[in-house]
């Protein structure tokens, strides 16, 4: 096993984009059980670790894309990894969140919608890899916070009524 076949398989997240079916999404869920353990940590470990994953993957997915011939080949799911755990850093540890956050980040991932389609097709090194699943990442961060307000505010509302104390 050589170097650029060490590095193509970490790319690929160690086999989770090698899925013949929805390699992005069977990646996704994988990231889920790393997230389960970060989301235990303090935030500015996490914030670290995620910086880390992110800065890590701009090489990765570009040697991986120049490895296998292919920019942002659907088996390198790297990239999945740092906009999965963005979606899920403002969200307290459950399975309801993190699959409330997985479903909204590949909604935005797979969509792409303005500027994660505008960055999907204008930049073809690593750091384009990258870049749409973090932009794709801010978005699903955003409904995740909404997310959150909505339930926190009913919530409130619910305490505040009599009888259901």
């Amino acid at each position: 096993m050589n170097l650029d076949s060490v590095i193509v398989f970490i790319a690929q997240g160690l086999g989770a984009g090698l899925s013949p079916y929805a390699p992005g999404t069977v990646a996704s869920l994988v990231f889920l059980l790393p997230w389960w353990w970060l989301a235990g940590l303090p935030r500015v470990g996490y914030w670290a670790l995620w910086g880390v994953i992110c800065l890590i993957g701009v090489p990765l997915c570009g040697q991986a894309s120049s490895v296998l011939g292919v920019h942002d080949a659907p088996s390198i799911v790297w990239d999945e990894f740092g906009g999965l755990l963005l979606a899920l850093a403002v969200v307290p540890r459950g399975v309801g969140w993190g699959l409330a956050g997985f479903l909204a980040f590949r909604l935005f991932d797979v969509t792409k919608p303005g500027p994660v389609g505008w960055v999907d097709s204008h930049f073809n090194n690593g750091a384009g890899i990258v870049a749409d699943d973090l932009i794709a990442g801010a978005f699903a961060l955003l409904v995740m916070l909404m997310l959150r307000w909505w339930i926190a505010g009913r919530a409130r509302r619910l305490r505040g009524r009599p009888g259901l104390r």
